[in-house]
Parts: C-alpha cells; sequence; structure tokens
C-alpha cells in the first residue's frame, strides 16, 4: 500500500468517529450484581462447568493451539483482526489445508484494517491460495475508496473454535512478534485463554452470527454445538486446567456487537468497577479512557478500593504513551495505584476485581473498544483463575515496572506533559498498529507441515 493512501486511512479512522455516549445504562433496580445487570439488560448466558487453561507467553498460546487444530475431526473456525503474512500464520494455514483435505470444515474470518494496517498483509493471491486448498477465509469489509467509509466498526475480536468442544479467545492474534517480541521495545506480552464447557457454545454463536452475516451463507446446526463433553477426550494433549474449580468455572461471554450490544462492555466495566469492594488490577495497552470509567475508577480509589493499574512505558503508536501517561497520573492523583512496564510492551487486556471477578479478552479501554469495534470477553467468576491473573500482574508489578509518583510525574518535562495533555483532546480514539515497510515473504504451502516455528 503507498504511504500516502496509508496516510489517508489512518487519519480517517483517527478523526471521524463521533464522541462517545454520555449516559450509563442503569443496573436493574432489584439486583446490583455485574452478573444479574449482564442477564437482564443483555441477555448473557452465564454457565457453570467450564475449564480454562490461561497462557501468558504467545509460545504458550501458539504451542497449545497448533496441536489442538491438529487433532480436529469435524471444524476448525478463526476470527482474528489480523494474520500477519510471516512463520507462524504459514504454519497455522498449512496445518489447515491439511486439515481440510481430511474432510474437517475450516472457515476463517479477518478484519480488512487489520489486515491493511498489518506490515505483513495477506494478499489476494494468498487468500486464492488458500481457498483453492479447501479452506473458507473471508475478509470483514475490505479497505476500498473512499476509505473513510470503512473506519467504524472493525472486528477486533479473537476467536477460535475447534469441534464445538474447546475455544480460545484473549488478546493475541497471529503473529511472530508473539513468540520473538519486536526490536524497537522487546518483549510483547499478551494473554490467551482456551476455554472448555458450555461457555464454548457461546463463542461458536458468537463466529457463526458474524460468519453468517459476513458471507451470507446460513451456517447452523447441532452439529456445532455439540453440548458438555469432556474435551480431555479428543484433546489429551492439552494443558489441562488443574486448579479445584476445573469443570466449574462461572462464565459469560461479553460479545460487543456495535449495531445489536453497542454499549455491553463499556456498561461492564463501569458497573464491574463501581461494584468493587477490595481491589481492582488492570492491565490494558491504550488507556484512553471515556469519562465514565475514569470517574468510576476515581469514585472507586476514594472509597478505598485498592486500584492497581499496569500500562506500557513504550507503545507500537508512537503518541499513545503520552496520552496514556497524561489519563493515569490524574487517577494517581486521585489514589490509584500506577505502574508503568519497562523492557517490552504489554498488548493483554485483563482486569482484575476483588480476588473472585475477572475479564479476559479483545477489549481495550479506549472508545474504539467501548463504542466502535466488534470486541469479545470472558467475564470469569472464580476465584482461582482470578488469583493466576493477579499473579501475573504482581509478577510483571515487582519485575518489570517502576511506579508512577507524583515525584517522577514532575520530573518528566514540561514538553513530554504537554504533548499528552494535547493529544489527549486530539486523538483520543487511538487503536492500529505502526506501520513499516516491508516485502512480501508468504510463501506457497508444502505438502509437509514445516518444524514448529518457536523463534
Amino acid at each position: 500500500m503507498r504511504p500516502h493512501t496509508l496516510l489517508l486511512i489512518l487519519l480517517s479512522y483517527f478523526l471521524f468517529l463521533p464522541a462517545l455516549p454520555l449516559k450509563c445504562r442503569a443496573a436493574a433496580a432489584t439486583d446490583s450484581t455485574v452478573v444479574h445487570f449482564l442477564q437482564d439488560e443483555y441477555g448473557v448466558k452465564f454457565t457453570d462447568n467450564n475449564r480454562i487453561v490461561i497462557f501468558k507467553t504467545g509460545k504458550e498460546k501458539f504451542d497449545d493451539l497448533l496441536p489442538a487444530v491438529q487433532a480436529a475431526k469435524e471444524s476448525i473456525h478463526l476470527e482474528y483482526f489480523n494474520f500477519r503474512n510471516d512463520s507462524i500464520s504459514k504454519e497455522l494455514f498449512t496445518l489447515l489445508v491439511r486439515k481440510a483435505a481430511e474432510g474437517v470444515k475450516v472457515r476463517a474470518l479477518f478484519d480488512g484494517f487489520g489486515n491493511s494496517s498489518n506490515n505483513r498483509p495477506l494478499r489476494a493471491r494468498h487468500l486464492d491460495s488458500l481457498r483453492a486448498h479447501g479452506v473458507e477465509i473471508y475478509e470483514f469489509d475490505p479497505l476500498r475508496f473512499p476509505w473513510v467509509n470503512h473506519v467504524m466498526h472493525r472486528d477486533h475480536r479473537k476467536i477460535v473454535v475447534i469441534d464445538g468442544c474447546i475455544a480460545y479467545t484473549g488478546g493475541m492474534n497471529v503473529a511472530d512478534y508473539y513468540i520473538t517480541g519486536k526490536p524497537e521495545f522487546g518483549e510483547w506480552r499478551d494473554i490467551h485463554a482456551r476455554v472448555e464447557g458450555d461457555a464454548v457454545g457461546e463463542l461458536q454463536k458468537v463466529f457463526l452470527t458474524f460468519w453468517n452475516k459476513v458471507t451470507q451463507q446460513q451456517i447452523h446446526g447441532p452439529e456445532y454445538y455439540p453440548g458438555e463433553r469432556d474435551a480431555r477426550l479428543d484433546f489429551p494433549h492439552l494443558k489441562p486446567d488443574v486448579s479445584d474449580t476445573a469443570g466449574k468455572k462461572f462464565v459469560g461471554v461479553v460479545n460487543r456487537d456495535p449495531y445489536d450490544s453497542p454499549r455491553i462492555i463499556h456498561d461492564t466495566f463501569v458497573k464491574a468497577i463501581q461494584h468493587a469492594q477490595h481491589r481492582i488490577l488492570i492491565i490494558n495497552p491504550y488507556l484512553t479512557l471515556c469519562r465514565h470509567i475514569k470517574r468510576a475508577i476515581r469514585q472507586a480509589a476514594k472509597r478505598g478500593v485498592d486500584v492497581q493499574i499496569m500500562v506500557s512505558e513504550k507503545s507500537d503508536i508512537p503518541i499513545t504513551p503520552r496520552i496514556v501517561e497524561y489519563n493515569v497520573h490524574r487517577l494517581m492523583k486521585a489514589g490509584a495505584k500506577i505502574y508503568m512496564f519497562q523492557g517490552g510492551f504489554h498488548h493483554s487486556k485483563i482486569m482484575m476485581i476483588d480476588d473472585e471477578i475477572s475479564f479476559i479478552g479483545s477489549a481495550n479501554l479506549n472508545s474504539r473498544s467501548l463504542s466502535f469495534d466488534y470486541e469479545c470477553n470472558l467475564y470469569v467468576v472464580d476465584r482461582p483463575t482470578t488469583a493466576q491473573l493477579s499473579e501475573i500482574f504482581y509478577h510483571d508489578r515487582d519485575t518489570r515496572c517502576f511506579r508512577l509518583t507524583p515525584e517522577v510525574w514532575k520530573s518528566w518535562s514540561r514538553w513530554r506533559r504537554f504533548k499528552g495533555w494535547f493529544f489527549h483532546f486530539l486523538i483520543p480514539f487511538v487503536k492500529c498498529e505502526k506501520h513499516e515497510k516491508v516485502g512480501d515473504s508468504f510463501q506457497e504451502f508444502n505438502e509437509e507441515l514445516p518444524p514448529t516455528y518457536r523463534g
């Protein structure tokens, strides 16, 4: 893509966006819990027979995902913001081609903006090759002139469902840098999860609803919803959920559709923060908060809740750290504890509340995720899962972070602080990848799956 075309797309993406709606939806008068709120207001289905395994690195995720794909017998469904055209995608696509040849139904979706903003995008010839080998793959809302028409509702979800039996979701797309990092800021950290149980059916429903919308097909039927069965029988090699609540975790799928449930993730975060009693832990990469979440966090800190927020000192978008610094320093003044992650980029999107509730998913705490894009989060009510995610937070806090204090804030140059204040007003809708010019590296599929890439 030519530089001037890319610039027009980015300007359209950032500037031609309406303001975030102002009024928060009220909770049901008879029950203030977030679970009841989601059930009553949005019809979210919670199930209590789930297993969850957390992956804290890209290597852990792909070491689990690729063997699961290899073991698939009926269907493989994938939905990502982007598949970066590099080694791990080639390995995945080669495996998908093999499974399609075995008769497994393979369906994949990716976002048009996510692909075009990716510095190694999939090209038409790559898609043609996949389709010729039996893989159904579609691009959601491809970018076409005049581009500005396509900046609004992007598909930012990351979902894989295999045989209707196991599912993966979280913050990771498909790219080598989740394993190898990036030279400009080192390690790329993120959190992903594998789910077993009835929550898989809810993720399957999210995928198939969107698939049918994009492709105009009508894919449905009981074969895609096999119901409760022990996935360990079909996928015995997978890392198990070893917690004492395995098979009993209480999980809801919070799916944001810009047309059917536009406020669901925004309202969920606000309500959860408002009802926190003891502790709130947050890791999020693009903390350009709306005023309702800012207010909820400030009020929580002022009523004595231990609010701890981790953001990255570096980002894949140059101006984002200044905007985030401006936002979090104001939360610091209200009593929140702010930690700046060093030596890499923390792309995770997780929140833990009162040692009991955790959120894992694709949604950033910015206006793109809360008001415009298709997103999907797991709402998990489970102490072991929350403890595991909290341990990741505490480990990174104690080994990779420095705390933002009034003294640290004042030690930064006036110019640095001014940029945060200035861009806080001009660019509050930041969420895309940094661009760099590289050549095509996609290779045609080999008959044999190449050695596992773990650079």
